[in-house]
């Protein structure tokens, strides 16, 4: 079965991510999630397909850069992570996650929460994302975010 170790690294797999979304380094995100279906909020089938990547490209068409500082201006803080070992090689994660933001004229606040359900895999001893969805369960103001609309609330 899994060792202790295994949590420690699905957590830094999670925690990369956060932080190459803070940093707008969308191309990063598309390398972790190359292997992975990716199910947007509402989406019965994936919107980013195992072996494409397309995540950054997702991302790009989504989220608004700032050019003084080159990224989103936010926080993705991912929390209370439940993680479940299938095998040796298989594990699931469900996470809250909460997104905050401060940009010019836009003053610090939480403007998205809610849930990633991930499925992870072990190959050559690195854990790397499966699958990917996201649960939305309350939008603030996602105008200074978003570069697209967004419905709001999608269950979790």
């Amino acid at each position: 079965m899994a060792e202790g170790i295994d949590y420690f690294l699905i957590q830094n797999l999670l925690n990369r991510y956060s932080d190459a979304v803070d940093r707008g380094d969308f191309d990063a995100v598309g390398e972790m999630f190359r292997d992975a279906d990716v199910y947007f909020p509402g989406d019965t089938e994936p919107s980013v397909k195992s072996g494409t990547g397309d995540f950054a490209e997702q991302l790009h068409q989504w989220t608004r850069i700032y050019p003084d500082s080159g990224n989103p201006c936010t926080r993705h803080l991912c929390t209370n992570p439940i993680i479940d070992f299938d095998d040796d090689t298989h594990a699931r994660c469900q996470t809250y996650f909460v997104v905050f933001q401060a940009a010019e004229g836009f003053p610090l606040q939480p403007i998205i929460t809610g849930t990633y359900v991930d499925r992870f895999e072990k190959v050559d001893d690195t854990w790397r994302f499966a699958e990917r969805r996201e649960l939305v369960a309350q939008t603030g103001d996602l105008s200074a975010h978003l570069l697209q609309s967004f419905e709001g609330p999608t269950g979790q």
